[in-house]
């Protein structure tokens, strides 16, 4: 009998690893906790159940995300630091609420840094400006895998912008940020570093006489009710960053590391779809709402480039240094590739 039953514990043990090889045993080994800032109903959370449910497929159930929309688990730089410090697994953040963990990050705050063409600012993304802008995370303590695009910027204002020359004495709300600033300082406009939550208000009392958002950011926030004129101008990118707790991702075997970074990015064209559409229905609403829409020109749009590139860009190696000089270097390099 005590032969019998050490060969049954045997069998048993070259199943268990034979199911391990496999990724059966690993079920549930691996899980993290994301946090954003937006709503379930929103693009970034629909997206990221469907990166969720890729991730758990492909790794058989070893993997499984658990999502906290809406702030949940703190604001944006709570949770960053929980993602730096181990209590949170990972984050999806705006970039904008990334420069005072990573200045080099504030490189994307550079106008029209971009190219129109979705196919040409994918391969930036994910050429080697892209991973020399992600690896700049890891001696934050932070281990950032994918650039996921959600947007671009558009110009509105209560006083005409007929053209370039009609930002010049307008004085525009910004977030506080040196590049921002210095944008509109070199057309002649003035910045105004104006918390987001006061930006209405803001607007309505004429402490300014604009702003710049993406345009389902004015429709939601209903700042056509106290802006006349919207130029669709696309200048701003508006990109998250993918940041993963070091010591959680290299808890995993290579193999789901992969999975995870490729479901990622192949849930881009998607998201940008569907971000098209959103846009689609703002613009469509706040037209209705009787916003003065006029869509910038290619030559508009160059011009706009070629008068303020130089500017934001020693601002940015200002703020950013050495390292943000080197990731310049990599980007006009590359820019001129993906562009040709």
């Amino acid at each position: 009998m005590k032969t019998i039953r050490n060969l049954s514990i045997t069998v048993t043990a070259a199943a268990l690893m034979a199911a391990s090889m496999s990724g059966g045993a690993f079920a549930q080994d691996f899980t993290a906790k994301i946090g954003h800032l937006e709503s379930a109903a929103q693009n970034r959370h629909i997206h990221l159940e469907k990166v969720a449910a890729l991730v758990s497929e492909r790794t058989n159930g070893a993997v499984e995300f658990t999502l906290f929309p809406q702030a949940q688990l703190g604001d944006q730089r709570q949770m960053n630091e929980g993602v730096q410090f181990g209590s949170l697994e990972a984050t999806v953040a705006p970039a904008a609420f990334l420069g005072g963990f990573n200045p080099v990050v504030s490189i994307l705050d550079i106008p029209y840094l971009l190219p129109e063409g979705e196919d040409a600012a994918q391969a930036l993304r994910e050429g080697p400006f892209g991973q020399t802008l992600l690896d700049s995370f890891t001696d934050k303590g932070m281990h950032a895998i994918a650039l996921w695009p959600n947007g671009r910027k558009h110009v509105t204002s209560n006083l005409p912008i007929a053209d370039l020359a009609d930002y010049a004495s307008q004085k525009f709300r910004v977030m506080d940020s040196r590049v921002l600033i210095e944008q509109f300082n070199a057309l002649d406009a003035s910045a105004i570093a104006i918390p987001f939550g006061e930006l209405y208000t803001a607007l309505q009392t004429g402490v300014i006489d604009g702003q710049e958002n993406p345009l389902d950011t004015i429709e939601t926030m209903k700042y056509f009710e106290v802006q006349e004129n919207l130029v669709i101008s696309g200048h701003g990118a508006m990109e998250d960053v993918v940041i993963f707790n070091p010591a959680w991702w290299d808890s995993l075997p290579a193999e789901y590391q992969t999975i995870i970074e490729d479901a990622f990015i192949e849930m881009v064209p998607e998201l940008v779809a569907n971000k098209q559409a959103a846009v689609d229905s703002a613009l469509e609403a706040v037209t209705e709402a009787g916003m003065n829409v006029r869509v910038a020109g290619p030559e508009e749009r160059a011009a706009f480039r070629e008068a303020t590139f130089d500017a934001t860009s020693a601002a940015y190696v200002a703020q950013a240094g050495d390292a943000g000089q080197a990731l310049l270097d990599v980007y006009l390099e590359e820019y001129e590739n993906v562009t040709q």
